[in-house]
């Protein structure tokens, strides 16, 4: 069984999150290389597509070695912060992602204090280093001093670092190192992220991030198993907040 991994992508709106989940997708294979993509993958909603941010959380998973990455990329507009309080108890960690010239902004702060709260220990990724006005080491700087405003412990302040510009699909250990290509950051998650946990011998519960309407499957959920295991054909239980059962049988998965 491969490992997995489970990270959502916080960020202040167009700090180049949602452009980082593509170059990660392109990079392990999830798109051909001759394929024609859409430049923001994980924006499907309508209005997200015409305004260009992301409003409500995605997913995405993709397979790098022996580990099977889960993404979730939340929304960084801070109309939205309800939707990304809701997503960081489904992960085991974050990518904080910070534009290499504006620094952290209110919203990252408002995301990053309810992590660390969770006891996350987050991987921060300076973004946009290819641009002429980047100030990298000075944002730099900037984060570790919000990292001690919000009352990070010492294993959090000892957070990994990765240099990266989403928009040309690199990331790098330093700055200048000359990496072409997104494998530091993958490397980093799969160095310092846990794996998930869980107890599969357990009764199922499976709690829920997200729910869409396939017409052609019908109602698809995603989300995390904390216990049990699912298959195929399973007959399983949905419990409202109301105390009322409803009976499914899972029809894929």
């Amino acid at each position: 069984m491969k490992r997995i991994k489970n990270v959502a992508i916080i960020a202040h709106v167009d700090h180049g999150k949602t452009t980082l989940v593509d170059a990660l997708l392109r990079q392990t294979g999830v798109f051909r290389e001759n394929q024609k993509v859409d430049e923001r993958i994980m924006d499907s909603n309508d209005l997200e597509k015409e305004k260009g941010i992301t409003i409500f959380s995605k997913n995405a998973s993709l397979t790098y070695k022996d580990c099977v990455i889960n993404i979730v990329d939340t929304p960084g507009h801070a109309d939205f912060g309800g939707e990304v309080q809701r997503i960081m108890k489904m992960v085991d960690s974050v990518l904080l992602v910070v534009d290499a010239f504006e620094g952290p902004m209110p919203q990252t702060k408002y995301v990053l204090k309810k992590s660390l709260e969770l006891g996350h220990r987050p991987i921060v990724v300076i973004n946009k280093i290819d641009r002429p006005s980047a100030r990298t080491m000075e944002v730099l700087d900037m984060v570790f001093d919000l990292f001690i405003q919000l009352n990070a412990t010492d294993a959090q302040l000892d957070f990994p670092v990765v240099y990266a510009s989403a928009k040309l699909g690199y990331a790098r250990y330093e700055p200048d190192d000359g990496n072409a290509d997104i494998t530091p950051l993958l490397e980093t998650i799969l160095c310092r992220v846990d794996d998930a946990r869980g107890d599969p011998d357990g009764p199922l519960q499976f709690l829920t991030s997200a729910i869409e309407y396939d017409n052609y499957l019908g109602k698809l959920g995603t989300g995390r198993i904390h216990r049990g295991t699912v298959s195929q054909g399973d007959e399983v239980v949905l419990l409202k907040r109301d105390g009322e059962r409803l009976l499914y049988r899972v029809a894929k998965i």
